[in-house]
């Protein structure tokens, strides 16, 4: 414990910007830059709803803060129309690894949709090796400017449709594009995970990683079927807090809480996007602080650059002015988040020791 005489650190935004963090749940079509859409849009002939950068940014977090997530998913039509040809998705999955490493990430994962970005006549193999080109991109040029950031990307499968298994071989066949993982994304409410099983199933046959969007937009039953699944961290998973009775002295645990407690299932948790969709009215009303506080294996990421007008230094930003949260917290963040990372042991260890702990110390 300090001295009582020792100052308090203040932990403003550029001293986070400073330290080194991880992104675990970032959606490569959700953090295009406004002005790379307004490049590739005069080329393709796509209309955007507005014509400057900065109106285009101020559209698209008003947009997404709506208090729903099917409207917050409708931004999405403009980000994907200019991500089909196979140069656009080198530029975005290169500028994507820039902005990360701009913002002290040390580790990001980009995820996405293949089956969304074939319209202009590439193959979802094709998609994915475009991707994967711009990640390598990014990192080399990244380090020309000595900022070192390890990146991969997961393969998602979108809920509505049944393309899910395929998108998981393609993962499982192409981990040399730094395909790291899986997803299912999109619509939560009513395309529950168990209408994946067999891309699931595939997964757990060659012991391949997955993540599940579950407890954003539907409630316990939804983190419940993802965990039947097998799923090895929960996307979001707030509403957990539906499961957890904190009237009385001591909180009580529905067993679903409990289960993904007593297991240290890691949460992506993203805050600024959980408050767009409705999960809470200010931060400081987020569940995050009580899933904190009880011990669960809470993990801060962005969702979407772009819908959120965020970065991850400013996320953490918002809840250390809601909570209190110190840099010991700030660095069991990044502790977590690395150790959940779709990455060889020993690379997730390096990482940690050579740029997340140095990072914290001080």
């Amino acid at each position: 414990m300090a001295d009582e005489d020792t100052p308090t650190e203040v932990l403003d935004l550029e001293t986070i910007r400073a330290l080194p963090k991880v992104a675990l749940h970032d959606h490569l079509d959700g953090g295009v830059r406004p002005q790379t859409m307004l490049d590739i849009a005069a080329e393709v002939g796509h209309q955007l709803p507005a014509g400057d950068a900065d109106s285009l940014a101020t559209w698209f977090f008003e947009a997404a803060d709506s208090g729903s997530l099917v409207r917050y998913l409708e931004t999405f039509d403009h980000t994907i129309a200019v991500m089909q040809r196979a140069e656009d998705l080198r530029r975005i999955a290169r500028e994507f690894v820039l902005d990360q490493a701009a913002d002290s990430v040390v580790y990001a994962e980009a995820r996405w949709a293949p089956e969304q970005h074939t319209r202009a006549g590439l193959s979802m193999a094709e998609a994915i090796r475009a991707v994967g080109e711009g990640l390598r991109e990014g990192v080399r040029t990244a380090a020309d400017q000595e900022q070192y950031i390890t990146v991969r990307q997961l393969v998602t499968g979108m809920r509505h449709t049944d393309t899910s298994r395929d998108v998981a071989e393609l993962g499982l066949d192409h981990a040399g594009d730094l395909v790291a993982g899986f997803d299912i994304a999109g619509p939560e409410d009513g395309f529950p995970p168990s209408n994946h099983a067999a891309a699931f199933s595939l997964l757990r046959e060659n012991l391949g990683r997955f993540t599940i969007h579950a407890g954003e937009a539907a409630g316990v039953d939804s983190i419940r079927d993802a965990l039947v699944q097998g799923g090895q961290r929960l996307g979001h998973g707030v509403r957990l807090i539906e499961d957890i009775d904190d009237s009385g002295d001591l909180p009580s645990l529905g067993p679903v809480a409990a289960y993904v407690l007593d297991r240290q299932i890691p949460l992506e948790v993203c805050p600024t996007s959980n408050l767009q969709t409705g999960i809470a009215q200010t931060y400081a009303e987020h569940p995050v602080g009580t899933l904190v506080e009880l011990g669960f294996n809470v993990t801060i990421s962005c969702d979407n650059r772009l819908m959120s007008r965020t970065t991850l230094s400013n996320e953490l930003h918002q809840l250390v002015q809601a909570f209190g949260f110190d840099r010991v917290q700030l660095a069991r963040f990044a502790r977590n988040s690395i150790r959940a990372a779709f990455l060889p042991h020993t690379v997730a260890e390096q990482i940690f020791a050579e740029q997340i702990v140095p990072g914290y110390a001080g």
